[in-house]
Order: structure tokens, then sequence, then C-alpha cells
């Protein structure tokens, strides 16, 4: 099976009480001994991640967590556990046993179903018990999908990966693009990609591997060079690129050596477009000038990295924005997959570029600071904004297209 990104796996998280078999129904799923099976109530603790390829999906990651009837001090740790793995989650599992839809369950399915996250409800252990006529109508008149299976003896295992199948959101089961709608065959693109301190030796970061792909994939060449050497670039070529594509960091350079004529824009601008909402995080950039003294900015990082002196989130942001803004703003810092859900208290969330997340989750941080009414953007648009290019790069994105900005 060919490598593909961690942002890109279709996410599908099995939830349910102790003891409900979701280990058990995740080796079904794939056919394979790869979940620890026990009778023992609590077996699995904390959320446990597993990749394979399940057709038709493609390639998915399994996660496998601790019951949601889990008692005592660490058994509400455990249920945290499990209800921050649903805000990385395309499709939600809910394995209910022979006991039938218990209170708990319930509970889970209004929380699943106010999150928005497409899910089945799973009558497991049929060979043991059917489902009861009271639980599959309450199914029905919630509108909740739900099939019944055997993860021992394999009986409806094919019908529930068709529901799965049918329940992956339209946005994965068809190609994305990051930049195919705006280039054609024979253009020339021209990257930059600044070669610093938080640069990986030896290659290139995510977004710029998946950009080059993407333009080879459309039959158009790419150039990739330093911020130091566009000038030469420029020399060597017969005609103008068609497009230039820089880092972040360096736009207001760039802006400043591509002639006014040359589309240019940012990758962290078509992540917004990939991964998020461009028109939410734009607008999430306009509340900038609407800063005050004290009000709280939260930097929210995805990627395990070493911070630098001149770290991009932690450095570089803060310094450009309390130069911009003219005020004293406090500053805290997020890592990974740990999004707080206390976000009232911040003015401003401004999001990594999102590389390290698939689209369903990027999609839900969205969701969940617009709901509590905070505003939301990304490390680039915030760049762009306060150096005063951001209508130059999200220019491109807009000739001749759908795009609201």
């Amino acid at each position: 099976m060919p490598k593909t990104p961690r942002g890109e796996r279709l996410i599908l998280t099995l939830t349910g009480r102790r003891n409900a078999g979701k280990s058990s129904l995740i080796n079904a799923l794939i056919e394979q001994e790869v979940a620890i099976v026990s009778e023992i109530p609590g077996t699995t603790t904390d959320p446990v991640a597993k990749s394979f390829e399940l057709l038709p999906l493609g390639p998915v990651t399994f996660y496998d967590t601790a019951g949601i009837d889990d008692v005592g001090e660490l058994g509400e740790k455990r249920i945290a556990r499990t209800r921050k793995i649903l805000f990385r989650t395309d499709i939600a599992l809910l394995i209910v046993d022979a006991k039938g839809l218990q209170k708990e369950d319930k509970k889970f399915i209004q929380e699943i179903q106010e999150m928005g996250i497409p899910f089945v409800v799973v009558f497991n252990k049929i060979d043991l018990h059917k489902p009861s006529s009271t639980d599959k109508n309450f199914c029905e008149n919630e509108n909740v999908k739900f099939c019944s299976v055997s993860a021992n003896t394999k009986d409806g295992i094919s019908e529930l990966k068709e529901i799965l199948v049918n329940l992956a959101p339209a946005h994965l089961m068809h190609e994305k693009v990051l930049i195919g709608d705006i280039i054609h065959p024979g253009q020339l693109i021209l990257l930059i990609a600044p070669i610093d301190l938080a640069a990986p030796k030896g290659r290139l970061i995510l977004p710029q591997v998946q950009v080059l792909r993407e333009i080879l994939d459309n039959d158009a060449l790419g150039m990739i060079v330093k911020e130091r050497e566009i000038e030469a670039a420029f020399e060597q070529l017969k005609n103008p690129p068609d497009l230039v594509i820089t880092d972040s960091q360096v736009v207001l350079k760039v802006a400043g050596d591509v002639p006014p004529e040359v589309d240019l824009t940012t990758f962290s601008i078509l992540f917004a477009r990939y991964k998020g909402d461009l028109e939410i995080l734009k607008k999430g950039a306009d509340r900038i000038d609407e800063l005050k003294n004290g009000d709280k900015i939260l930097i929210a990082e995805t990627c395990s990295h070493s911070v630098n002196c001149d770290d991009i989130g932690r450095v570089k942001i803060p310094r450009w924005l309390t130069q911009y803004t003219g005020k004293k703003l406090e500053f805290e810092v997020a890592v990974g997959h740990d999004f707080p859900i206390d976000l009232e208290k911040y003015q401003l969330v401004i999001h990594c570029g999102a590389c390290m997340l698939n689209q369903m989750e990027m999609g839900r941080r969205i969701i969940e600071a617009e709901r509590r009414h905070v505003p939301i953007t990304n490390y680039g648009i915030t760049i762009s904004k306060v150096q005063g290019v951001l209508e130059r790069v999200l220019k491109p994105l807009t000739k001749g297209l759908e795009i609201i900005i």
C-alpha cells in the first residue's frame, strides 16, 4: 500500500460501553487479529490508533477507545480522551452489546449528533442476542443508521462496510486539489522554499512536496528556489512564471521581488482552502484590527517540531502581531491534537497550516470556534494580513472561480 500522509487518512472511531466488542469488531473489519480482545471490561484504556487499508475506502485509521461507561476519576479522564478523539473523526461507530441501548449510549448519540459527525449504531454480538424492537424503533425514530453484526461469526460485517462507505464525507470520496483547479498544462509554477533554522534537514516540508506533486500531476512545470534566488530565476526564464507560491514567512520580501502582474500566493493560503474554510479564516484575520490590550491569542500547532529562537508560531507571529496592532497581547500555545475546549477566553485563534490534520478535524475546529463565537484564522493568512499583502495572495484563488473571500 502506498504511504499516505496522516492528514489524508479517513479516521473511524469505535466507541461504546466497556466490553461491547469494539476491539473484536476492528479485528473483524480488517480480517486480522490486531486489537487485544478480553472478556475483562476496560481492557482498552487510552485510545489506540491502527492504520490499515479498508476497501473500498482506501487507507483508514481506526481508533479503539475506552468504554463510555468507565467509572471513577480515571474513568472520567478516559472518557474525556475519547471525546477528544471524536474531534478528529470522520465516521464514528457506536458499538452496542447484548444489553441493548443504555443511557450512556443514548447520551453519546446525542453528543455525536451535536458534533455533526456521521455515525452508525452497531448492534454487536447478534450470535448471542438479537437487538430489541425497542432499540431498533429508537434508531428509526431518531433517524439513526444502524446495523446488526457479530464480530465473532462475521455476520453483518459486509453490510457494515457498505454503510461506512455511504457515510464517508463527500469531500473524502473524491480527489481534492490544492492548485489543480487554478493551473493548466504547460504553465510554469515557481515555488519559493526558504531554508532556515526551522527547515528539516535533507527534505522539503509536506506542503511543498504536495504542491510540487500536484504541479506534476497536472502536467505543469515546477521550479523551486530559495527566496534569495528569485531575481536569478527570473533572469534565466524566457517568460515570467504563471504563478509564484511562497512560504508565508518570506511573503513580504517575495511580494517585493515578484512583479505585481505575476500571480502570487502562499502555501498556507492554499492549505487554508484545501483543509479549512477560506472565507471564515479570512474573516478571522480581519478581526486582528479589533484586538485590544490584554486580549488572549491562541497559537494552535499540530506538528511536533523543535522550538527555536526563530519559531514561526511562538516567536515571529506574536512579534509581528504586536508590531501591527501596537497592543499588549497575551499569547498561549496549544500543541498537537490538544485543542482547548475553553475557547471563549480567547479573542482570536491562529492555527497552523494543518498539513498534519485531516480535513474533517480542521473543519471541526473551525466549526467549534464559530459556534463559540471565537474568530479563527491561520498562520499564513495572519502573516499576509499584517504585512499588507493579503489581497494580493488571495487573488489567484478567485480568478474565474466561484470562491468567496
